[in-house]
């Protein structure tokens, strides 16, 4: 049973303020116009040749960007129909990573097509279940179009017939430079079994300067920052991870020392020297040669940190401080203090490169190829093998603008979680709309089959998966009537 609303000379129900909306004109046709704005404003950043926008969200950060994701996460959008295309979309790339302009678009297309059906005096339930026997019959016919698939998920050419066309997409013209790093990294990441292969292992971090043609892949880690410490190096070392400050314990309430002399003030800043001494002699008898921390390393500890040529490495971000104990296999620690065996971390390598005038920090583990060619596989401790790794892959991006390293990150995210997709279902599909073109005919021609009402609503589905083809030939320049 429908919900009735009273009507406002009715008795009074609602607080002042409510509007009561209902009706073809006053609320379906509106929330149509509503998705069809929200559709005009990313369709023109559809495909290859979409055009970039400049946002300008509620924090005066500015934006210039063609990716649909960014675009509809910093609008703020309150109409209540063109926020559930927001959502469909934010959903879809929760669940696949991209496609988000391809949600929003067919979704204002597919009502833009139902309004002269509604203004006909069809009910939309009528054109519900015509929408959902054309998407039924499109799906099937779906299965028969697939032309190529992954074979292979640790050869880059396979990879590549996958990545290139989704990078191109958003970095048209530099596919060919970026779907070879996203290839590579995918590759060196990509696990025994493909179905356990994880986005998060492919690391992004952005250099100023330099050409995109300067970017490249480092299988490890990389932190945007040169180490705390005088020590820049370290081979086969322990590794302790800690999600505090590196530093002297801070009470929780405010203090005041009452000092009577001299003597009183050297011991008290002896003892506070003593006891960072001693907790750092400790790392160090541990067997720790590098401490990462989340947070800040105090003065007093960098200085015992360089007395016992210990590296000190800060990492400020969460989600990289997770990344790179997943790398060491160490457990991040909650206080400042000798870790058990157990916490420890353990890499091979840790060392500083310069990268277009800026520092920054490889933790990285050896190959076996590499360990073998290094001469060196003696000194490697028999516990190494034991330490649980992640094969964590950076792809180090240079650029000239900060805009224009954020699009080719966001080129390199797609690339990785079309390939996550592909591990669920490996087959390829013809591009450049052919497989929707070839959907609208079938769907057209089961429109003809179909006697009664329905008819209507699966044309108007047939229609509306033409409006790929339209929009990149209308953002290619080409007159898409012709089409």
């Amino acid at each position: 049973m429908a919900l009735r609303v009273p009507q406002s000379a009715g008795p009074q129900l609602f607080k002042e303020g409510y509007k009561n909306l209902q009706g073809l004109e006053e609320v379906i046709l509106r929330n149509i116009e509503a998705t069809k704005e929200m559709s005009e404003i990313t369709r023109t950043s559809f495909g290859p040749n979409g055009r970039n926008k400049m946002v300008v969200n509620h924090l005066s950060k500015l934006f210039v960007t063609n990716d649909a994701a960014t675009i509809i996460r910093e609008l703020d959008v309150v109409h209540p129909a063109a926020k559930l295309l927001v959502l469909a979309s934010q959903q879809q790339e929760a669940e696949a990573g991209d496609g988000t302009n391809y949600v929003v678009i067919l979704a204002s297309e597919l009502l833009q097509r139902a309004e002269p059906l509604l203004r006909m005096g069809l009910h939309p339930s009528e054109i519900a279940r015509g929408f959902e026997r054309a998407m039924d019959a499109a799906l099937a016919q779906l299965e028969t179009l697939a032309v190529d698939e992954v074979r292979a998920w640790r050869e880059r050419g396979e990879l590549l017939k996958a990545v290139r066309t989704a990078v191109a997409s958003k970095q048209y013209g530099q596919e060919d430079v970026l779907g070879p790093l996203v290839a590579e990294a995918v590759e060196a990441a990509m696990p025994a079994s493909q179905a356990r292969f994880n986005v998060d292992n492919v690391r992004v971090v952005k250099v100023m300067g330099g050409g995109l043609a300067q970017s490249r892949v480092v299988h490890g880690m990389v932190l945007p920052a040169a180490p705390e410490t005088v020590a820049r190096r370290a081979r086969f070392a322990r590794v302790a991870v800690f999600a505090c400050p590196v530093d002297m314990g801070q009470t929780e309430t405010k203090g005041t020392v009452l000092l009577h002399n001299a003597g009183e003030m050297l011991d008290y800043t002896t003892g506070e020297e003593a006891q960072m001494e001693t907790a750092v002699r400790e790392l160090h008898d541990a067997g720790v040669k590098v401490v990462v921390c989340g947070s800040g390393v105090g003065d007093l500890a960098i200085h015992y940190l360089n007395r016992f040529d210990m590296v000190a490495v800060r990492c400020p971000s969460k989600f990289d401080l997770r990344r790179l104990s997943r790398v060491v296999g160490a457990n991040p620690l909650a206080r400042f203090g000798v870790p058990t065996p157990e916490e420890m971390g353990y890499c091979d390598e840790l060392r500083t490169d310069e990268i277009g005038g800026d520092r920054v920090t490889v933790i990285r583990q050896w190959s076996s190829d590499e360990l073998a060619a290094s001469g060196v596989a003696d000194e490697r401790p028999a516990f190494a093998d034991r330490v649980q790794r992640s094969p964590l892959v950076t792809v180090v991006l240079r650029g000239a603008t900060v805009n224009a390293l954020d699009d080719a990150e966001r080129a390199v995210d797609d690339g990785v979680n079309v390939v996550k997709s592909l591990t669920k279902d490996a087959r390829l599909v013809p591009g450049a709309c052919a497989a929707e073109m070839e959907l609208a005919r079938h769907v057209q021609d089961l429109a003809d089959q179909t006697p009664g009402i329905a008819q209507h609503a699966i044309k108007a589905f047939a229609q509306a998966l033409h409006v790929f083809a339209r929009t990149l030939g209308d953002n290619a320049g080409v007159d898409s009537t012709a089409l």
